[in-house]
């Protein structure tokens, strides 16, 4: 073992003994046992599925409108060329691999194993370039990644993590200085608490324990925690989600759904 590995390993095991990490086991445990359903477009992650419509276009206006994009690409299939892509939680791979079809270099990832086996076995499967999955913290991930990404992504993340400052604080210490970072999570109030949580467990539009409206954030409460750390918040949206079509559209409403992208000035 050389010096290098010595040192990865002592960090390693520094931040494991100490309550730094953000990974909430409670909430890996609940994904575990879904992660067969991750591509069942009826099953427990149809909602994720049919979210696609209204999140990719809320990463690819946020990209436009921060200039990382060439103007060359606006309106091609390939509008991501060229970018680099941190999909933070990204579960079995439905938004990582949709974003490598645009063009970007993907990676997708995760700290649940048999998700990430899934999202390998799919992306082979299918002939989906452009993507590679690693089973990870992005703890561990940003030792080696600091400033690498154009575009990091945490989608329906930040309500599962157990540090959320934290979180959001190491996400962008793996973008680049003039990249953009994006957010979509759930609104703390009361209105998310009876939709999100109750309706939705209830109808088994969501499996029960999924959520917990006190890890939920504010818009607010994100924008001064990336204010903190450098980060401009260039577009806000609000989602809204029809329980009996299966579909999204954005709105001005960031009451229960909403979507956050900034901009690392320095």
């Amino acid at each position: 073992m050389n010096i290098r590995q010595i040192y990865r390993c002592l960090r390693y095991n520094i931040r494991y003994l100490s309550s730094s990490s953000t990974i909430d086991q409670n909430e890996i445990n609940l994904f575990n046992k879904l992660s067969t359903e991750w591509w069942d477009e009826i099953g427990s992650f149809k909602a994720l599925h049919s979210f696609n419509k209204v999140r990719i276009p809320f990463v690819r206006e946020g990209l436009i409108q921060n200039g990382s994009i060439k103007s060359e690409l606006v309106n091609t299939s390939k509008v991501l060329n060229g970018l680099k892509i941190l999909d933070v939680g990204c579960g079995g791979g439905l938004l990582s691999e949709p974003l490598s079809k645009l063009g970007a270099t993907v990676t997708g990832l995760d700290a649940e194993v048999q998700a990430v086996e899934i999202a390998k076995k799919h992306a082979l499967e299918n002939h989906v370039e452009n993507v590679s999955y690693i089973v990870s913290s992005i703890e561990d991930h940003v030792i080696e990644n600091q400033e690498k990404y154009d575009a990091v992504v945490a989608s329906e993340v930040l309500e599962h993590v157990s540090d959320r400052e934290n979180f959001i604080k190491i996400c962008v210490q793996c973008l680049k200085p003039g990249g953009s970072i994006f957010f979509t999570t759930l609104n703390r109030t009361l209105l998310a608490d009876i939709l999100a949580i109750r309706v939705a467990e209830c109808i088994n539009l969501v499996p029960k324990g999924t959520h917990q409206v006190e890890k939920f954030t504010e818009p607010h409460e994100l924008q001064r925690i990336l204010e903190k750390h450098k980060c401009q918040t260039t577009l806000v949206h609000g989602f809204k989600y029809g329980v009996f079509t299966n579909t999204w559209s954005f709105t001005s409403n960031t009451s229960i759904n909403y979507g956050l992208a900034a901009l690392k000035l320095e």
